[in-house]
């Protein structure tokens, strides 16, 4: 399901197939419903950490076609490097403080990072919205996305 190559002392790895996505998901959702215990956990836990509603895929799609967003990655610059949201910056959540003064104020901010439960998302969104910016997260993230078929680039940052 993995597959990794070796740097010097670092170690990458990488999924060996776009469907292990599909099967993380499947896994998820049938935990999600087996183990109620975890459901309340889990919905708690991040609906303390963003009590406004995500926006969804389709719902995102359809902002960008409007233009009225700003797409920012809080993944790691190397991840952001191998597949990110089309016209996404990346702003690894370490960068986020220096960086505010190059995010446009006119525009939502929609953040997304690894997935539903991948907390870089959920910090990027509070630290943005104490600052004055209007913010949201995406609901799930680059994982799903591309597993949808949604268009994906690749490359690093510019």
């Amino acid at each position: 399901m993995v597959t990794s190559r070796k740097d010097a002392q670092h170690v990458f790895y990488q999924l060996s197939d776009d469907a292990v996505i599909e099967v993380l998901a499947v896994l998820r959702q049938i935990a999600e419903r087996n183990l109620a215990q975890m459901s309340v956990i889990a919905r708690k836990h991040f609906r303390s950490l963003d009590s406004l509603e995500p926006v969804s895929r389709e719902e995102l799609r359809r902002r960008i076609r409007k233009d009225t967003v700003t797409i920012i990655d809080v993944r790691p610059a190397e991840e952001f490097a191998a597949g990110h949201l089309p016209g996404a910056i990346n702003v690894p959540t370490q960068e986020l403080q220096r960086r505010l003064g190059k995010l446009p104020r006119d525009k939502e901010i929609i953040a997304y990072c690894r997935g539903p439960y991948c907390l870089m998302s959920y910090e990027a969104v509070e630290a943005l919205r104490r600052r004055g910016f209007k913010a949201i997260r995406l609901q799930d993230g680059f994982p799903e996305w591309k597993a949808a078929g949604f268009p994906v680039e690749a490359g690093d940052a510019p």
